[in-house]
């Protein structure tokens, strides 16, 4: 992120918007029960009648609902960051 490189508030500002443009589809999706629904019966027809492919849209599938789901907080120790020299 452009905050990690650069010191400036504008900086701060578009790596917030970054994060929350990933966001924001995420919680579309899991708010639209109309789409969940739809993954829903699609996966319950592919697994009607697997084979290599449809074995492979599953997967894909089962991956994309773990996707949506958010991910567990943890709390970070954040390390200072810059070049260290060692003084002897």
């Amino acid at each position: 992120m452009a905050v990690n490189v650069l010191n400036s508030e504008r900086a701060v500002q578009m790596s917030i918007f970054v994060v929350r443009a990933f966001i924001k589809p995420r919680q579309d999706f899991t708010t639209n029960g109309a789409f969940m629904d739809k993954l829903d019966q699609l996966e319950k027809e592919l697994i009607a009648r697997l084979d290599i492919h449809e074995k492979a849209i599953v997967y894909v599938l089962g991956e994309l609902k773990r996707l949506m789901e958010p991910p567990p907080l943890a709390v970070l120790k954040r390390q200072p960051i810059g070049f260290r020299r060692e003084e002897k």
